[in-house]
């Protein structure tokens, strides 16, 4: 299952954000996979893609970041996804 990760960094807090991931990366517990990510202009937000089949494998990761973030995460899926689950073919 895909999940929307939005991270809205702490006033201040960016480059404490990208020191620790450049010191210990993503700390993502196996089972929880990066797919892909944006930072907004200012570094404010992180809008991220990840998979997984646990959604309980999120507690664990969103602990080593909730110092530094605050974090909503949102189940998705893709825009194909939807099409086909609202107009299914004939």
């Amino acid at each position: 299952m895909l999940f929307m990760v939005i991270e809205r960094y702490r006033p201040g807090r960016a480059p404490e954000i990208y020191r620790r991931f450049r010191d210990r990366g993503r700390m993502a517990p196996a089972g929880l996979r990066y797919v892909a990510s944006w930072v907004d202009l200012n570094y404010e937000c992180c809008f991220q893609v990840m998979q997984t089949d646990d959604e309980a494998l999120f507690r664990q990761w969103t602990a080593n970041w909730d110092d530094l973030v605050d974090l909503e995460i949102v189940p998705v899926r893709s825009s194909a996804e939807a099409a086909a689950a609202i107009v299914p073919e004939i």
